[in-house]
């Protein structure tokens, strides 16, 4: 029987639980997905404040909300956009906002709720993340705890599945929700495969800083979604 060749798969690379809550959404739009996790979020111990006292938590990320203790439930939560407040008001959360796009737009809601008077903030990140964020808040005259409490960890190697998919030239195109991710990608592809596989393969970014990560390959072409969210990166499919 002969080798199906057709390009219907999409790359779904991000963590889990992100990863199969996309491709569930993709699957419902009835697309084939292929999940292939490129990152791993592992939990790192890190001191947090007592809850008392703090004046909001910051969350860049769903993934940070599993180290937050459950004191920290009843403090107001600024979220970087919907689906971490999303995920933050199914974890219990009780007083959660949402920036609906980036970090720069988590600053301008953490300005406009909170008061530099009014107690310290804690920005809770992964590994290397929120920097900026911290030093425009403290900017602005807040006092900012910020906090690793988790890492995204690459594999050793490019998934099988997918390295698989794009050597038969199913992949009909990559999504990548993160300059992270996209990274991890390119870093991976040179061992396992020439970079000519990625020909006719289409690379969807949730971010123009994604894209940038990603323009150092030979996709076929690279589409931003309009807005950095999963409804946005969706749309890349009608």
């Amino acid at each position: 029987m002969p080798e199906d060749r057709t390009a219907d798969l999409l790359l779904v690379t991000r963590p889990e639980p992100g990863a199969t809550e996309t491709a569930s959404r993709l699957a419902a739009l009835g697309l084939r997905p292929l999940v292939a996790p490129l990152l791993t979020i592992v939990p790192k111990s890190a001191r947090l404040p007592p809850a008392a006292g703090l004046q909001a938590v910051l969350a860049t990320s769903g993934n940070a909300l599993p180290a937050l203790a459950i004191a920290h439930r009843g403090v107001r939560l600024l979220a970087v956009g919907d689906a971490t407040a999303a995920r933050a008001r199914a974890g219990g959360f009780t007083d959660v906002h949402s920036a609906g796009r980036d970090a720069a737009a988590l600053a301008t809601l953490a300005a406009a709720l909170c008061d530099p008077a009014g107690g310290p903030l804690l920005l809770a990140a992964g590994a290397g993340q929120g920097r900026g964020l911290a030093a425009a808040l403290r900017a602005a005259g807040f006092a900012v705890v910020r906090r690793e409490v988790y890492a995204a960890c690459p594999p050793e190697r490019l998934p099988e599945a997918a390295r698989a998919a794009l050597a038969a030239g199913r992949v009909r195109a990559a999504l990548f929700y993160s300059a992270a991710t996209a990274r991890a990608f390119a870093a991976l592809l040179g061992p396992a495969l020439p970079p000519a596989s990625l020909a006719d393969v289409e690379a969807l970014a949730i971010s123009p800083a994604t894209a940038a990560a990603l323009t150092p390959l030979p996709w076929r072409r690279i589409r931003v979604a309009s807005a950095p969210n999963q409804d946005a990166m969706l749309a890349l499919m009608a």
